[in-house]
């Protein structure tokens, strides 16, 4: 059995990114729980949302996959070892806005119907994705029927192609990352829904800080081996923390009470359905994990819930919360 580790270009290092806490948080948080549904993205532009993912993905560790395996698929999920093994960082595919059905779901392979007369599926962008984040900036200009394919796939886990007499179902287990100026426009709030966690991001003001951020980037540039070597360590912290969350995931408890809680509170805010819920007690969990923590205390909640209920409100949860509490 042959293992090929691939390399990688320099990506500027997630422990050096300075700010953009929420952003941060909610994209660890769903590393750990891919269950939580992803993190809808809003802020200005230019604050540093594909790098931070980017800077994400780096720290992730390397996929064990069949080599040249269009689907990322794990070798210990195939019962056998006679394939060639390859070592991949996790995958981040950006999904571009004009990108059509045929090239997100995949389609029918062409050249080869043509050359060899039979009919062969060519995998789309989701299989790309598998088992790794896509990210789709600008999604609020996405088209919405695009958007709900991306959504289906996330939660389900799988990718449903019908063509021409031909049905392929693949596995599309990824974590959905959109981003978007809310000057361009909001998504509809039924697909805005379906996003787990939700971030804002707003351009740094502090002058000092800002040229602090620009001269970090510079020097990155200028040299990023001696950049990285820098932060090497921090960035193996994050990664192990990362690593041990995921792994303790299911250890962490939650008591009842703290669940009352979390629905009373998605219940006052007239939050509709159950997926606010849902996500409140997924991301109160891994953020125990994600803290070293073995039980989800009032601390982990009152982290974490307004990234979860925010965008399914027309107001800021707390605030909601702090008038009621006051009349």
């Amino acid at each position: 059995m042959n293992i090929k580790v691939q390399e990688t270009k320099p990506v500027y290092p997630f422990s050096a990114i300075i700010g953009q806490e929420e952003m941060k948080l909610t994209l660890c948080l769903n590393v750990i729980d891919p269950k939580i549904g992803g993190v809808m993205i809003m802020g200005d532009r230019g604050t540093g949302k594909s790098t931070t993912i980017r800077a994400l993905t780096d720290i992730l560790p390397k996929l064990q996959i069949i080599k040249n395996d269009p689907y990322n698929t794990d070798p210990d999920e195939t019962n056998t070892t006679s394939e060639e093994i390859d070592h991949i960082p996790t995958p981040m595919v950006d999904l571009p806005l004009g990108a059509t059905e045929d090239r997100v779901c995949g389609t029918i392979d062409l050249e080869q119907a043509i050359k060899e007369g039979v009919k062969a599926f060519e995998p789309g962008l989701l299989a790309k994705a598998n088992r790794g984040i896509l990210y789709v900036d600008e999604i609020n200009l996405l088209d919405d029927h695009l958007v709900d394919i991306l959504l289906d796939s996330a939660a389900s886990g799988w990718n449903i192609v019908e063509r021409e007499g031909i049905s392929i179902r693949h596995p599309a287990k990824f974590i959905l990352i959109g981003s978007g100026n809310p000057e361009e426009g909001e998504l509809r709030p039924q697909l805005l829904d379906r996003f787990g966690m939700h971030a804002e991001i707003r351009t740094v003001k502090d002058p000092i800080l800002r040229v602090k951020i620009v001269n970090e980037r510079i020097a990155f540039d200028r040299s990023p081996k001696e950049w990285l070597d820098k932060h090497s360590k921090e960035q193996e912290k994050i990664r192990e923390k990362l690593v041990n969350a995921k792994t303790n995931l299911g250890k962490i408890t939650i008591s009842e009470e703290l669940r009352i809680k979390i629905s009373t509170i998605c219940s006052l805010l007239n939050v509709d359905g159950l997926r606010g819920d849902l996500v409140c007690n997924r991301a109160a969990i891994a953020y125990a994990a994600f803290e070293g923590d073995t039980e989800v205390t009032t601390h982990h909640i009152k982290k974490i819930i307004k990234l979860c209920l925010r965008h399914r409100l027309k107001k800021d949860p707390m605030e909601t919360i702090q008038s009621g509490q006051k009349n």
